[in-house]
């Protein structure tokens, strides 16, 4: 797959929903969820590997449901608007979402631990949450407020500038305009003398485009999917060492869940398990393809070691840590937890 063909496909932004059982057979499934997400839609095999994930999910439900589920995909928020698929899912307004969590975080404060800079500083260490204490208190919480986890799958991220001085240190931050992507992000950027906007990165393109936004920091594969290399002049990685993972599970309502029979429910997490390979695999290949994708357009490249790692985990310490745990007592034992996952 090439770049320009990625692209493409990522331009198709007003493209309907797809159904996934189209390809499947003449009859419907028996009932058809609704999956929807912010990011650019592609094909099953081509494109952003987020809208992928669930186009594949979508096709394996039917199968391994005999039909008797199957599901329809909405990409680029043609659904719903990004933030309010949370609610949604909540009220069982939504079915299944792959969602950004920290985006609910001005719903309920505990969910900004899943964009807490410096405290995840690997795909492994991420992945050891789902099992440990702190990704069992936060599975609990979820499904006490309606969601349930289906897959976990976390992102690295980096940062595209305008400029083509990289952002690098914090110190690089001081008098700049920047998307963070999260309350804790921006806490951390402000720290270290930046102005900061909080948007959905489906909105970043716009924002550096007209100047309202000096850089951005986002997953790889948003980097890439959003194009923001035609607009930027400098890239910061996430390959190999980064100070910012997000949590961007694939969740689901509680209410729907809850309904379906329970041979339909383990279909539903066994492909979740799945999911969460393919998952983290695509994550860590656009973590190396979007150093590419940039160094192709011109862009200064650059990347992080664990010196200058630490220094922004200094720095979330003593403002982002510290603040997070003050909200409540079980964000309190969640950072205490988080911070005790080690690999």
């Amino acid at each position: 797959m090439t770049v320009n063909r990625r692209h493409v496909l990522m331009g198709a932004v007003a493209a309907p929903a797809v159904i996934a059982y189209s390809q499947l057979g003449s009859a419907a499934p028996g009932q058809i969820l609704k999956i929807s997400h912010q990011f650019p839609g592609g094909t099953i095999d081509q494109g952003d590997f987020r809208d992928r994930l669930c186009r594949i999910f979508a096709r394996d439900l039917e199968a391994k449901t005999n039909g008797a589920l199957g599901a329809q995909v909405y990409p680029n928020s043609s659904l719903m608007k990004t933030v309010a698929q949370f609610s949604a899912l909540r009220k069982g307004a939504l079915d299944i979402s792959l969602y950004p969590i920290s985006y609910a975080g001005g719903e309920f404060a505990e969910l900004n631990i899943g964009l807490m800079p410096g405290l995840v500083s690997s795909y492994k260490q991420g992945a050891a949450w789902k099992t440990s204490p702190v990704g069992q208190k936060f599975s609990q919480f979820l499904a006490e407020k309606g969601v349930i986890i289906v897959s976990w799958i976390w992102q690295a991220g980096g940062v595209a500038g305008r400029s083509d001085k990289a952002i690098v240190n914090p110190e690089d931050c001081k008098g700049l305009k920047i998307r963070g992507g999260s309350r804790e992000m921006d806490m951390v950027l402000q720290a270290a003398g930046a102005t900061t906007l909080s948007i959905p990165s489906n909105e970043l393109y716009a924002a550096m485009q007209t100047g309202a936004c000096d850089a951005g920091i986002t997953s790889s594969t948003s980097l890439i999917s959003f194009r923001l290399e035609e607009i930027a002049k400098s890239l910061t990685t996430g390959r190999g060492k980064s100070y910012w993972y997000m949590l961007e599970p694939l969740v689901m309502s509680k209410q729907i869940f809850d309904a379906l029979p329970k041979q339909q429910q383990d279909v539903i997490m066994a492909l979740g398990l799945e999911a969460e390979k393919f998952g983290t695999q695509e994550a860590i290949v656009d973590d190396k393809k979007v150093a590419e994708v940039y160094g192709a357009k011109g862009a200064k490249v650059a990347d992080l070691d664990d010196k200058i790692v630490d220094k922004w985990r200094t720095i979330a310490r003593d403002t982002a840590w510290k603040d997070y745990a003050q909200k409540t007592p079980l964000s309190a034992e969640l950072m205490k937890l988080a911070e005790n996952v080690s690999v």
